[in-house]
């Protein structure tokens, strides 16, 4: 993960702590920490094959949903068209997949590409009637 990527989950992160303190979330640092060799293996070894595990993780059911996750980004991942950018075509390939898949299953899914944008995702998600 890139710093600017960092920055932006631990800013999200930071306002949903103090928005929504009830609220429990994970969020995915995998990416942003050099494992050595080993540890890479070893992580490498239990994740599920083609699953890209998105940034955010809300454990709170919503409205329709079962939870909301968050594929953070700091640019768009789309061309005008809404094709994937060709820049990291198989990388966001997959991640867009595994949000579409979790879609299908009950969850909201989707990414997001500045604060605000994020910030404005999980405030109209947590305004949906509870489970």
């Amino acid at each position: 993960m890139k710093h600017e990527e960092y920055h932006l989950q631990k800013g999200i992160c930071t306002y949903l702590s103090m928005q929504y303190p009830e609220v429990m979330f994970l969020s995915d640092t995998v990416a942003s920490v050099k494992l050595t060799p080993m540890q890479a293996s070893r992580n490498k070894s239990i994740q599920k094959n083609g699953f890209k595990c998105p940034d955010l993780i809300i454990l709170e059911p919503r409205g329709r949903f079962c939870g909301l996750f968050i594929e953070l980004k700091t640019d768009t991942p789309f061309k005008k068209n809404g094709a994937i950018k060709a820049s990291q075509k198989d990388h966001l390939e997959l991640q867009n997949r595994t949000l579409v898949t979790l879609s299908a299953k009950g969850y909201s899914a989707q990414f997001a590409w500045s604060f605000d944008m994020a910030k404005a995702i999980i405030d109209e998600y947590l305004k949906l009637p509870s489970l």
